[in-house]
């Protein structure tokens, strides 16, 4: 695991709400006149269905109260590339699809104070709950644990010259972001999530 000062991203700006995540990384013009740019940390980067990945997954659903209604076996959310880009904004394509980070203090929730469900973009699977949201002083919505650990799947990630463990969508592996374990009590652990992978969903 990381230590804090390897946090996810850092402050140098870009035009599209994207930080690099490490001066090794090259940036890349995206789609439909705005500026999309990714680390290019993964190559190839594949978004259809790997060799050996189940077609189904377990995940615990969420209502809209946000009340737990159980687990339930679902189909994996496979799409190709062309279907991810026409889905999802330029900026939510990059951090979601390509691993890419948004810039800190940018995302549209990192200082979201309201009570609700974050759920994952691309396929709506509940990741993550204001109840477990914390300040981590980063500029990333942070939380110190998982909506359910079965809605997560966790892998390692050695790209950018460091050894952290990135945070996927169980249902269709769109990427959230990394895990740390500088985290406050319970867990000590600290989910920076970017805001730009997340729809949040308002429960009054």
């Amino acid at each position: 695991m990381a230590t804090k000062t390897q946090r996810e991203g850092s402050d140098q700006s870009t035009k599209n709400g994207l930080a690099p995540l490490s001066s090794r990384r090259a940036f890349l013009a995206g789609a439909l006149g705005v500026t999309a740019v990714w680390a290019l940390h993964r190559m190839p980067v594949t978004v259809v269905e790997a060799k050996g990945d189940p077609a189904t997954v377990m995940i615990v659903q969420f209502s809209a109260s946000g009340k737990a209604t159980g687990k339930v076996t679902v189909p994996r959310v496979v799409k190709t590339d062309a279907e991810w880009q026409q889905q999802l904004s330029p900026v939510s394509y990059v951090v979601a699809r390509k691993a890419g980070t948004e810039r800190p203090y940018t995302g549209s929730t990192w200082d979201n104070h309201e009570h609700g469900i974050y759920r994952c973009i691309c396929c709506d699977n509940a990741v993550f709950s204001s109840e477990t949201k914390f300040e981590s002083g980063t500029g990333w919505p942070s939380f110190w644990q998982p909506i359910a650990k079965e809605n997560v799947h966790e892998v390692s990630d050695d790209s950018g010259g460091m050894s952290r463990t990135e945070v996927k969508c169980r249902e269709c592996d769109a990427h959230l972001g990394h895990v740390f374990d500088d985290g406050p009590r319970p867990t000590g652990m600290r989910y920076c999530m970017n805001s730009a992978a997340m729809n949040f969903v308002k429960i009054a």
